[in-house]
């Protein structure tokens, strides 16, 4: 497998095959863990596809297989990204660190892709409220 990031919060490889492999650690592993999974279902759910889709899910050790989004973007123009998390946020969703690292190139359909969902806000939780990590943001 090849490393792609490792840092206090999560270390991400890239198998052989092509799939993602993320295990979180450190602070709320746990929560952003079942945060990032549920947001991920909640896309597919809405039939996002330019996402990661979920291929496994081991709560017991924190870590998630998704299908792969492509490679960085090393540059993108600043209204480009911003359309495409606006795209996001069709879906429901807010990504809430909208930085470049987090936006994809999946060459096989010429797509721009969004990954790193444990912080994002799902607008709706079906009940009128938005479901975040983020403290402010919850009832």
């Amino acid at each position: 497998m090849q490393e792609m990031k490792n840092t206090a919060r999560a270390t991400v490889r890239i198998g052989f095959d092509g799939r993602v492999h993320k295990t979180f650690r450190g602070h709320m592993a746990r929560e952003r863990f079942e945060h990032e999974v549920r947001v991920l279902k909640y896309l597919e759910a809405r039939g996002c596809t330019f996402v990661p889709q979920l291929l496994e899910v081991d709560p017991e050790s924190l870590r998630i297989v998704t299908t792969n989004c492509g490679g960085r973007v090393d540059q993108l123009q600043p209204e480009r990204q911003k359309a495409i998390f606006a795209e996001l946020e069709s879906f429901g969703v807010r990504h809430e660190d909208r930085e470049l690292r987090n936006i994809t190139y999946r060459i096989s359909d010429g797509r721009f892709c969004v990954i790193d969902f444990e912080f994002a806000t799902i607008l709706d939780d079906g009940t009128g409220h938005a479901l975040s990590l983020k403290p402010s943001l919850n009832p």
